[in-house]
């Protein structure tokens, strides 16, 4: 009698075609990524492509790491922003302040990670590992900043994404001047009513000179708790189906939520909390979002935020316990996933109709405003 299979071995065998010169970037994916952390990648592109970029799910992307300076923006960023494959950012400030060199016509440059500090120092280069740039480029990319924020819109308190989104016009101004095209995250972002959240403000070079400015008199103040809420409002907004594309399917009453996230720290934070803060806080009947897909080379086992797991996430009702088994986990550098990442949903996904978050975001808090009034944590 023939043995039974164990139900262990239902995977699919491994046996994969040759590598050839004429093999596509989707077939490599596909059918050579098959263990390890290049399976993990493998079953990142298929969670993005095949379910987080479905009509009634809302996209938020953390970025920690210097990935603007490497050109991510301009590669990888601004094409799924304009194929409306993210509809809202949480990142680090200096990815937006390095982002902005580009984007007023200033270069980086490719380095050597082994050349001296002391000698750099001396030739006014600074370095961001491998990537290269004269000093003058901080001082140039800080007076543009100053000038920006003396106008007066300015002159007031607000959230990071209205800033943003302000300082992206002045961005976006500059490239069409200079000829420029493609080249910022904050100009693509601006115009296409993409929010973008700073969960630490004052930690970067945008802060600093706004913190300077403020010694002038200037009135220009970040309000975290603006941030706090309207992320929460987005989370919210998407769940009770108001951002939504297409047809819904037969019974379908709400949406979903999807955070992709690159590397850890703040941002990644900032954006599961919208749960807690949805649940916990405001007392709003909610489960947590639904896809969570993150590339990291932080550990779990330190305790820290970058690595904790998804099912850690679950403790906290940051994702839904039912969605656990899409959740994925690639323990990768995020400049050799991205683009690949990017490359693969570009190859298999139609583009989506740009939500234009920002433009919404008063109907965002006026829902979650009116969730919150009927809550008994008030």
């Amino acid at each position: 009698m023939a043995k039974k299979q164990s139900k262990f071995l239902r995977g699919r065998r491994i046996d994969p075609k040759a590598i050839t010169g004429a093999t596509k970037l989707v077939d490599l994916v596909d059918n050579t990524f098959l263990a390890y952390n290049a399976a993990r990648l493998r079953e990142a592109c298929w969670l993005f492509t095949r379910k987080m970029l479905e009509p009634d799910v809302t996209v938020g992307v953390t970025l920690t790491g210097a990935l603007t300076p490497a050109g991510l923006g301009m590669s990888a960023l601004i094409p799924l922003i304009k194929a409306g494959f993210i509809d809202w950012i949480i990142s680090t400030g200096a990815n937006f302040y390095h982002d902005t060199h580009f984007g007023i016509g200033l270069a980086m440059h490719e380095g050597n990670a082994q050349t001296s500090d002391i000698v750099l120092r001396d030739e006014e280069v600074v370095r961001i590992y491998d990537i290269f740039f004269d000093y003058s480029v901080l001082l140039d990319t800080d007076a543009f900043f100053r000038r920006v924020i003396e106008a007066p819109e300015f002159q007031r308190p607000m959230s990071t994404a209205e800033f943003h989104y302000l300082a992206g016009r002045y961005v976006w101004e500059r490239e069409r001047k200079l000829g420029l095209k493609n080249k910022s995250l904050l100009a693509a972002a601006h115009e296409y009513s993409v929010p973008l959240y700073t969960s630490s403000p004052g930690d970067s070079s945008i802060g600093m000179n706004v913190a300077a400015k403020s010694l002038q008199g200037n009135k220009l103040a970040f309000d975290p708790s603006l941030d706090v809420n309207e992320t929460a409002s987005i989370v919210l907004a998407a769940k009770r189906g108001l951002i939504h594309d297409g047809k819904r399917k037969r019974g379908q009453k709400g949406g979903r939520s999807a955070i992709f996230i690159l590397g850890g720290g703040s941002p990644k934070n900032f954006a599961l909390q919208t749960e807690p803060q949805i649940q916990e806080v405001l007392g709003i009947d909610e489960r947590g979002h639904d896809y969570f897909l993150q590339v990291t080379d932080a550990r779990p086992d330190t305790g820290g935020l970058s690595g904790a797991t998804p099912g850690e996430a679950v403790s906290w009702g940051k994702i839904d316990p039912d969605r656990l088994p899409d959740a994925v986990v690639c323990y990768l550098d995020s400049t050799v996933a991205l683009p690949i990442i990017t490359a693969y949903a570009l190859a298999k996904r139609k583009p989506r109709q740009p939500r234009r978050l920002y433009q919404r975001r008063e109907e965002f808090m006026k829902l979650l405003l009116s969730e919150y009034r009927k809550s008994i944590r008030r």
